[in-house]
C-alpha cells in the first residue's frame, strides 16, 4: 500500500494563518452539529470529515460542486458550512440514466425531508445532474473545489470514467481542486478496469485523472485501513458499513471497519 503524510502535513501547518484558522473552527462547528444524523457522525472516526475536507482546503467562501452525495453524510456537513457565504451543489445521477445513475438520483425520502424542514442549513442547496450525456455539473470554470467519494469505481463499472472526470474538469476554475476518495486495492494485483470489488489501485486512479488534465499535488493517508486485505467474499461491500454477508462473521468484518481508502487532491492547472 502506498503510505505518505506530507501533503496532509503541509495543509495542516498552513493553518497558522487567522483566516484560516476561523474557516476551521466553522468547519469544525459543522462536523460537530446537532443536525447531523448519528448513524453518519458514528462513522466520523473511520471517515475523518473536518481532516479531510481540510485537506482539499475548503473555506466557508468556496463553491463546492459533491458528485453523487448518496446518503448524505457529507451534504449534512458541507452545506451548512456553505450556506452563508458559499455554495454547496450536488451532482446528482439521473433518474433515467444507467442502473449506477439512477442509485444515485435522489437523497433519501427522509434526508430529503429532513433538509426541507431546515431551511437555515439546507435552504441553498443547488441540484445539477451528472450522467452520460449530462456533464454540466456547474457553470464551466465556477468551482473552486469538485469532490467525490467512493464513486471512482461507480464510473469504471459502467465504463465512462474518462467522462465524468472530464465534467469535473469542466466545471472547476483554473487552480480548482478536485477531490477524490476510494476504496484501495491492492498494488501487486492487477486493476480489473470495471473495478466489480469496489476497489480501485491508486497509481491507477492517479493515471486515469491526469489523463484529464489534472495534476496531483497531494495525497493522504487519513483514511488508510492496514487491516483491509481486499480480499472479501463481496468485495469491499463485505465490510462497514454493507455489511453484506449479513450476519455471517459479522463480528469478524466490524472488527477489520471501512475498507482501506486512499485520498487525493488534483488541481486544475
Amino acid at each position: 500500500m502506498q503510505r505518505t503524510l506530507a501533503s496532509s502535513m503541509l495543509v495542516l501547518l498552513g493553518l497558522a494563518s487567522p483566516g484560516l484558522a476561523l474557516a476551521d473552527d466553522a468547519l469544525h462547528q459543522a462536523v460537530s452539529a446537532s443536525w447531523r444524523t448519528p448513524a453518519f457522525t458514528q462513522r466520523d472516526t473511520a471517515r475523518h470529515p473536518e481532516t479531510e475536507l481540510r485537506f482539499f482546503g475548503i473555506t466557508p467562501h468556496s463553491t463546492v460542486v459533491e458528485i453523487w452525495p448518496g446518503s448524505g453524510y457529507w451534504t449534512e456537513i458541507l452545506a451548512p458550512y456553505l450556506h452563508d457565504h458559499g455554495q454547496y451543489i450536488a451532482a446528482m445521477g439521473a433518474p433515467d440514466g444507467t442502473h449506477v445513475e439512477s442509485a444515485f438520483a435522489t437523497f433519501s425520502p427522509n434526508e430529503q425531508a429532513k433538509f426541507n424542514a431546515d431551511p437555515d442549513h439546507f435552504g441553498r442547496i443547488r441540484k445539477s445532474v451528472l450522467a452520460q450525456g449530462h456533464d454540466d455539473i456547474a457553470p464551466p470554470n465556477s468551482a473552486d473545489v469538485v469532490l467525490t467519494f467512493r464513486n471512482l469505481h461507480n464510473w469504471m463499472k459502467q465504463g465512462d470514467a474518462p467522462e465524468m472526470i472530464a465534467a469535473a474538469y469542466k466545471a472547476l476554475k483554473p487552480g480548482g481542486i478536485f477531490g477524490v476518495e476510494d476504496h484501495r486495492a491492492r498494488p501487486d494485483q492487477p486493476q480489473d478496469p470495471q473495478a466489480r470489488d469496489g476497489y480501485v489501485r491508486q497509481d491507477y486512479a492517479i493515471t486515469l485523472i491526469e489523463k484529464a488534465g489534472f495534476k496531483l499535488v497531494g495525497t493522504s493517508e487519513i483514511d488508510a485501513n492496514p487491516k483491509d486485505t481486499t480480499h472479501w467474499p463481496k468485495g469491499v461491500w463485505t465490510l462497514p458499513p454493507t455489511l453484506a454477508l449479513g450476519q455471517q462473521d459479522r463480528a469478524r468484518y466490524q472488527a477489520i471497519g471501512e475498507g482501506d481508502n486512499f485520498v487525493l487532491k488534483f488541481r486544475k492547472p
